[in-house]
């Protein structure tokens, strides 16, 4: 079997060598491999954050412990390879914040190595778990809610942009779970709210600019994107075609509107993975899955670009400004 590369990353040691050549110098430290949909050159606060939470549980990576950072930049078809590696390497835990396919191929592939996840939708319904206070086997996790509060989100934009009737929706199709369930959310909540949808799909770079140009074409008036760890790896992308073609956006991460688009609600993700870090930590150090409990994130963040607003004629309710966490100007 071919091995998969892997990247250890921001701050640390970047290495892109496979694991034989890797194990002579870590054997003899649990490794904690960390699985991701998105790209590492996003990811530098959520590392940090994951470190965060190791610390806490009082491990720390290269000196009690090795942590394998697995980017899959969007390309979720390595995952079936990467599992069966660390399912036959037995890693000391897999941990998979913010993808939930992953979370599900580790648990259907092993019943002995621990697994930590972070997934946005009810993980009893998934079957990762048999309850949020008793997960009862050899996963657990965190629950972020990004399926619950994407009805949310929507009328937050409709609060910003309430001359849209129209609005785009761009989902990846090579997440078809996320995206599925995106679209039933969103078009309810539109019904509700007498809005109109416009599907659109992306999974690479080049689609990204192909949907822009489709948002004219379908004469929408804004534009909502899905929760997708690919799409916020593109998030000066997806700034910089928002600022050109004047498009506003709603994203679920802070950081796309830190960068350029109109506005961002959702769960922290650093938060995310630091409680996974945590429980990945209290693992090594004996902890059981089964008796560690799901948490459900507390920390939501709403942000407002009030400079990419005024750039846009858009005029911010001050019932607005005051509910967001953040106001960039």
């Amino acid at each position: 079997m071919r091995r998969r590369e892997f990247i250890a990353l921001i701050g640390g040691a970047a290495a892109s060598a496979t694991w034989p050549l890797v194990a002579r110098a870590q054997q003899s430290m649990p490794v904690i491999a960390l699985i991701n949909p998105g790209e590492p050159n996003a990811a530098a606060r959520n590392v940090a954050a994951f470190r965060k939470g190791l610390s806490e549980a009082g491990v720390v990576e290269g000196q009690n412990v090795t942590v394998e950072y697995h980017w899959l930049e969007g390309h979720y078809d390595r995952l079936p390879g990467l599992m069966a590696d660390l399912i036959e390497r037995r890693v000391a835990v897999i941990t998979t914040p913010g993808h939930t396919e992953a979370s599900l191929m580790a648990k259907a592939a092993t019943t002995t190595i621990p697994v930590v996840f972070g997934v946005g939708e009810d993980p009893v319904q998934l079957g990762l778990v048999a309850s949020l206070a008793r997960p009862g086997a050899n996963a657990t996790g965190v629950n972020f809610f990004v399926n619950e509060i994407a009805a949310k989100r929507l009328q937050l934009l409709h609060d910003l942009v309430p001359g849209a009737a129209r609005i785009a929706v761009l989902v990846n199709p090579a997440n078809s779970r996320v995206s599925e369930t995106t679209l039933r959310v969103v078009q309810d909540a539109s019904r509700t709210l007498g809005l109109q949808v416009a599907p659109l799909h992306a999974s690479t770079a080049d689609e990204i600019d192909a949907a822009f140009a489709a948002v004219a074409r379908e004469r929408a008036q804004a534009l909502f994107v899905a929760g997708d760890a690919f799409f916020f790896g593109r998030r000066t992308q997806f700034a910089t075609l928002a600022t050109r073609d004047r498009v506003p956006t709603s994203f679920a991460l802070r950081e796309v509107a830190e960068a350029g688009a109109l506005m961002s609600y959702g769960t922290s993700l650093p938060d995310m993975f630091r409680q996974v870090a945590v429980y990945a930590g209290s693992i090594v150090k004996g902890a059981r899955p089964a008796d560690l409990p799901v948490v459900q994130s507390t920390k939501f963040e709403f942000v407002i670009n009030l400079k990419t607003a005024k750039a846009l004629g858009l005029d911010v309710p001050p019932t607005l400004l005051v509910r967001a966490d953040e106001v960039i100007e």
